[in-house]
């Protein structure tokens, strides 16, 4: 019976852990149109509440007018939030012009 719960708790933190994984794109102006590819993070501070440091998307593209920007929040992102204790939150963010 004891083993049958720790199961059932255990795929339940797993379950749990493995839903924040989220992806946000939009594009700008036609969207990408050569392929290059830039990627930095976001950090965050309490589940995102406190930003450190924030990626600018318009510098990131290096002044180009068309481009597309990918905000996600990958499994090494959660990974670390989970470490932390959702402390630090970092996501992705990836511009492809």
């Amino acid at each position: 019976m004891k083993k049958r719960v720790l199961q059932l708790v255990l795929l339940l933190a797993i379950s749990i852990l493995m839903t924040s994984c989220y992806t946000l794109t939009f594009s700008v102006g036609r969207g990408a149109t050569r392929g290059d590819v830039v990627t930095e993070k976001n950090h965050y501070l309490i589940g995102g509440l406190v930003p450190l440091r924030t990626c600018d998307p318009a510098r990131m593209a290096g002044g180009a007018a068309n481009y597309t920007v990918t905000i996600q929040h990958t499994f090494i992102d959660g990974f670390l939030a989970a470490l932390t204790g959702g402390i630090y939150t970092p996501n992705t963010v990836t511009v492809e012009r």
